[in-house]
């Protein structure tokens, strides 16, 4: 078996029921709404938040969708996976307009079955049956921008 490579240092130590949520959630945004992934996360056991650019705000209907689509991938059982590519071999769809200038050659590629893929460091579950419930708590739209916050529960 190989070594892992060397990646850049994390300073955050995630939960990871919560952290695989978020990626489900930024998948599920981009796809309902055709939005590029969160650009501002705060990710917490008790409870987190992701903002969105978007407009216009969405209706009590769609905010409702994207709980119960979020939900759908998650009771799916997908498996969680990890891969490590070269900048060169990076995944088709994986943004790395985040990534830090300083980031590493060999990048952690995160899978969620096939139903997201993202450049990620942080720590996740193997298989979402470990996430729970995903629900929104409360949205907010201000100057094109959602913030959902969301908990997870048994």
């Amino acid at each position: 078996m190989e070594p892992e490579p060397q990646l850049n240092a994390h300073n955050k130590q995630e939960y990871p029921p919560m952290h695989t949520a978020e990626h489900i959630l930024n998948q599920t945004m981009g796809r309902l709404f055709g939005c590029e992934r969160s650009r501002n996360t705060h990710i917490e056991r008790k409870k987190s938040k992701c903002d969105y650019t978007l407009s216009p705000a969405p209706s009590p209907e769609q905010i409702q969708e994207i709980e119960n689509e979020v939900n759908r991938v998650i009771s799916e059982n997908l498996p969680v996976t990890i891969e490590f590519v070269s900048r060169q071999n990076v995944p088709e769809g994986v943004d790395l307009s985040k990534l830090p200038e300083d980031a590493s050659e060999t990048l952690r590629i995160v899978r969620i079955g096939n139903y997201d893929v993202c450049a990620c460091i942080g720590q996740h579950v193997t298989n979402t049956s470990e996430i729970g419930r995903f629900k929104i708590i409360s949205t907010d739209y201000q100057n094109d921008t959602l913030r959902i916050r969301f908990k997870l529960e048994a």
